[in-house]
C-alpha cells in the first residue's frame, strides 16, 4: 500500500477475514445519504481537494440525447490537466497501481495516462439507494462467502468489513434491470492486426429488480440470466452461451450452457467457471475476469486493504463516442491513450489470495474498486511465480438514462505476450437498450438453441 489508507492497519487486520455479522446497527446506517453517500462512499473531498465532494452524481441526461443514441459528452470542454508518461510516473507512484507502472515500462514511447479534472459522476436510481440503506442492517455472507442472504435490489454491504463483501458489492451493484446489447471484442497481435469478434447478448438481472423481495430471490436463488450470442465472424456466428447466476453457490453453483454450430446442439458446460479460458477471447482472459470479476470466489482468501487514492478511467465518454471507428482505438500494444481520460477517485483496494489446496492461473489478483460505484475499475493478476501477469481496465461512465454506472471497454493485457483484448467496443454497434423487456422464457436451453441456429 503505497498511499492513503483511511482505515487504521489495527483494524484492517479484525476485518480481514470473512464475517457473518456483516450487519451494521441502525445508528450506523443513518450515515448513509449524510456523512457518507446512500451507496457507502465517503461524501466530502479529499484533503487537497483533487477529488471533491460527491453531490449526487449525474442526475438527468444530457441535453440533445434521445435514447438509443450513444452518450453525448457532458464534459468535452475539460481540458488535460496533466499527462502522466514513463519519463515522469514516479512523480505521481503514490496513486498508480503497479499494473499502471508495468505498463508504462512496456510501453515507454506510446502508452500515457492524460489526467482529468475528478468528476464524482455515479449514480442511481432512488430505490436503488432506499434497498441499499435497508440492506445495510440485515445483509450477511452465507456459505463461507460464497454466497449472500438478507440483501435484494442494492449493494449488500454500503458499509463492508471484509473483503469479500466488497467484492460481492461489485458483483451486485445496479447495472439496470433488462439489458440488451451489441458489442464486438478485438485481439489484436503484437503488429496490431485483427478480427473483430461481434456478440449480441441479453441479460436479466433477477436481484436488481424493482419488485424483488427477500422471499422470492430465496426461493429462486438467481442474481441474473445472461446469454449471449457471436455474431461475426461468419466462422464463429452462432456460438452461443446461457448462464444462470445463483446467489448462494454453495447450495447450487453456476448453471451454464453452450450451443455448438457444428454439433447443433446445446450441452451443459459447468466448465464456464474460474479460469476456464474466456469464451471467443484468444487466450487473453479468464472466465472469472468477464466484468473485471464474476462468479464465486471460493476459491481465495479475501483481504481488504483499506481506500486509496489512485488514478482510474472516468467518464470515458470520448472513448464511447460513435464518432470513432475501431481502427482509432484499437493500436499495438493498448488502445489508443488519446481517448481515454484518466481521473484521481478514492478506491477499495481488495487482496485475493489463492487458498492452499486451490487451483487458478492467478496466484494473487489485487482489486481497485471505485468508492462511489463499486465497479472494479483496476485489477492486477499475479502467476504462480509472483511476478505480474495481466492487468485488467475498466473504462466507466454513467449512462444517465438509467442511471449507472458501468464500463464501456474492459482492457485485459497480458504482459507475457505483450497483447490484449479489447472487450466491449460499441462504437460502431447500436447503443445498450436498457428497456428491453426481458422474460425468464428467454433464458432457456431451448431459446438458446434457437439464437445459436445461423
Amino acid at each position: 500500500m503505497n498511499n492513503l489508507g483511511i482505515l487504521s492497519a489495527a483494524v484492517m487486520v479484525a476485518l480481514s477475514a470473512p464475517s457473518a455479522l456483516a450487519k451494521v446497527s441502525e445508528a450506523e446506517a443513518a450515515k448513509l445519504g449524510t456523512e457518507l453517500t446512500p451507496m457507502g462512499a465517503v461524501k466530502a473531498a479529499n484533503a487537497d481537494g483533487t477529488i471533491p465532494a460527491w453531490d449526487g452524481g449525474i442526475k438527468s441526461a444530457v441535453a440533445g440525447y434521445e435514447k438509443g443514441m450513444h452518450h453525448p459528452d457532458p464534459f468535452s470542454q475539460d481540458k488535460i490537466e496533466f499527462t502522466i508518461t514513463n519519463a515522469n510516473k514516479d512523480k505521481y507512484k503514490a496513486n498508480l497501481s503497479e499494473g499502471q507502472m508495468k505498463l508504462f515500462e512496456l510501453y515507454p514511447d506510446t502508452y500515457k495516462m492524460n489526467v482529468y479534472q475528478t468528476r464524482r459522476t455515479a449514480s442511481v436510481p432512488q430505490f436503488v439507494y432506499d434497498a441499499t440503506k435497508a440492506n445495510a442492517t440485515r445483509a450477511e455472507l452465507v456459505s463461507e462467502g460464497n454466497g449472500v442472504k438478507g440483501a435484494s435490489i442494492g449493494v449488500p454491504f454500503p458499509m463492508p468489513q471484509n473483503g469479500l463483501e466488497v467484492i460481492w458489492n461489485h458483483v451486485l451493484r445496479f447495472r439496470g434491470v433488462d439489458v440488451e446489447t451489441a458489442r464486438s471484442q478485438a485481439a489484436p497481435t503484437a503488429g496490431g492486426s485483427y478480427t473483430l469478434v461481434e456478440t449480441s447478448e441479453e441479460i436479466r438481472f433477477q436481484y436488481s429488480r424493482p419488485e424483488m423481495t427477500l422471499d422470492q430471490l430465496n426461493a429462486t436463488n438467481t442474481l441474473f440470466y445472461f446469454k449471449q450470442v457471436v455474431t461475426q465472424p461468419a466462422r464463429l456466428a452462432g456460438t452461443a452461451l446461457l448462464v444462470k447466476e445463483t446467489m448462494d453457490q454453495e447450495a447450487l453453483p453456476r448453471q451454464a450452457w453452450t450451443y455448438n454450430t457444428g454439433q447443433r446442439r446445446v450441452r451443459k458446460a459447468p466448465n464456464v467457471a474460474f479460469d476456464t479460458p474466456g469464451s471467443v477471447s484468444d487466450g487473453l482472459r479468464t472466465t472469472d475476469d468477464f466484468d473485471m470479476f464474476n462468479g464465486s470466489p471460493v476459491r481465495y482468501n479475501w483481504e481488504l486493504i483499506g481506500k486509496q487514492e489512485v488514478y482510474i478511467p472516468y467518464n470515458d465518454y470520448k472513448l464511447h463516442s460513435d464518432k470513432l471507428e475501431y481502427d482509432q482505438i484499437v493500436h499495438p500494444g493498448h488502445i489508443n491513450p488519446e481517448f481515454v481520460r484518466w481521473e484521481k477517485h478514492r478506491v477499495w483496494v481488495v487482496k485475493a489470495q489463492l487458498k492452499e489446496g486451490m487451483r487458478h492461473i492467478y496466484k494473487t489478483r489485487t482489486f481497485y474498486i471505485d468508492e462511489d460505484s463499486w465497479q472494479v475499475s483496476l485489477a492486477d493478476m499475479y502467476d504462480n511465480r509472483d511476478e505480474l501477469y495481466r492487468v485488467a481496465v475498466a473504462h466507466g461512465l454513467n449512462y444517465y438514462e438509467v442511471p449507472t454506472h458501468w464500463s464501456t471497454l474492459e482492457v485485459f493485457h497480458d504482459l507475457q505476450s505483450r497483447r490484449y483484448l479489447a472487450m466491449g467496443l460499441d462504437n460502431e454497434g447500436r447503443m445498450y437498450n436498457f428497456d428491453a423487456k426481458l422474460s425468464e422464457a428467454n433464458f432457456t436451453p431451448a431459446a438458446l438453441r434457437r439464437a445459436g441456429i445461423r
